[in-house]
C-alpha cells in the first residue's frame, strides 16, 4: 500500500485499468479512401484511454498529452475495430496510458494490430486540481518494459520543455553508458 496526503492507496496492475473498446467503421467515418480517418480513431483512443486512467485513479481524469501515435496501416470501411488501453505506469498525478488498435479480418475473424498510441492523463479533483493516484505494478514482461519506458519517455519530456536538466535524466542518461 501506498500513503500519500494521509490516505492509504492500493497499487493496481495494468490489467485491472484494461478498457477494450470494440466498434464497426461506418461509411460516415471514412475518408476518400475508404478508410477511417485518423482523427477518428484519435478519439476512439482517447476514450478507452481517458477509461483506463479513470478505472486506475478513481478519479475524474484530463488528457495532458498524445505522446506518441501510430498509424501503420489503414483501417478499411466496415472493419472491426478493438482498441485496447492500460496504464503503462502512474506518477504523482499523471499516468502514462499505453493504448494497442486491432483490426479484425471479417472473413477469418483473425486479429492485426494496426495502430498504437501513448497518451499520458493527470487524475484531479472537482475542482480541476492534479492529485495523487496509486502507482502501478508490472506482471507481464510487456507490462515491465512499457513500464520501464515510461520513465525514460517522462524524462525526455521534461528535459525538452526544460524542466529538468540532462544530468537530472538519469534513466535517459543510462541508454547511453
Amino acid at each position: 500500500m501506498l500513503f500519500l496526503n494521509h490516505l492509504v492507496m492500493d497499487a493496481y496492475t495494468p490489467e485491472q485499468s484494461k478498457t477494450i473498446l470494440t466498434d464497426m467503421v461506418l461509411p460516415g467515418e471514412t475518408n476518400p479512401l475508404n478508410n477511417l480517418f485518423g482523427g477518428e480513431l484519435l478519439a476512439r483512443m482517447d476514450r478507452a484511454a481517458s477509461i483506463a486512467a479513470r478505472r486506475h485513479s478513481r478519479r475524474i481524469v484530463v488528457t495532458a498529452s498524445v505522446n506518441h501515435v501510430a498509424f501503420t496501416r489503414a483501417v478499411p470501411l466496415g472493419s472491426v475495430v478493438t482498441v485496447e488501453a492500460k496504464v503503462s505506469r502512474a506518477f504523482k498525478t499523471s499516468m502514462e496510458v499505453f493504448i494497442d488498435v486491432w483490426i479484425e479480418d471479417r472473413e477469418s475473424g483473425e486479429k492485426t494490430k494496426a495502430n498504437e498510441a501513448i497518451y499520458t492523463f493527470v487524475a484531479v479533483d472537482e475542482t480541476g486540481c492534479p492529485i495523487s493516484i496509486p502507482e502501478v505494478i508490472p506482471e507481464t514482461n510487456l507490462e515491465k518494459e512499457r513500464f520501464d519506458a515510461a520513465l525514460r519517455r517522462k524524462q525526455l519530456s521534461l528535459l525538452l520543455a526544460g524542466k529538468i536538466k540532462p544530468n537530472e535524466a538519469t534513466e535517459l542518461k543510462a541508454l547511453f553508458e
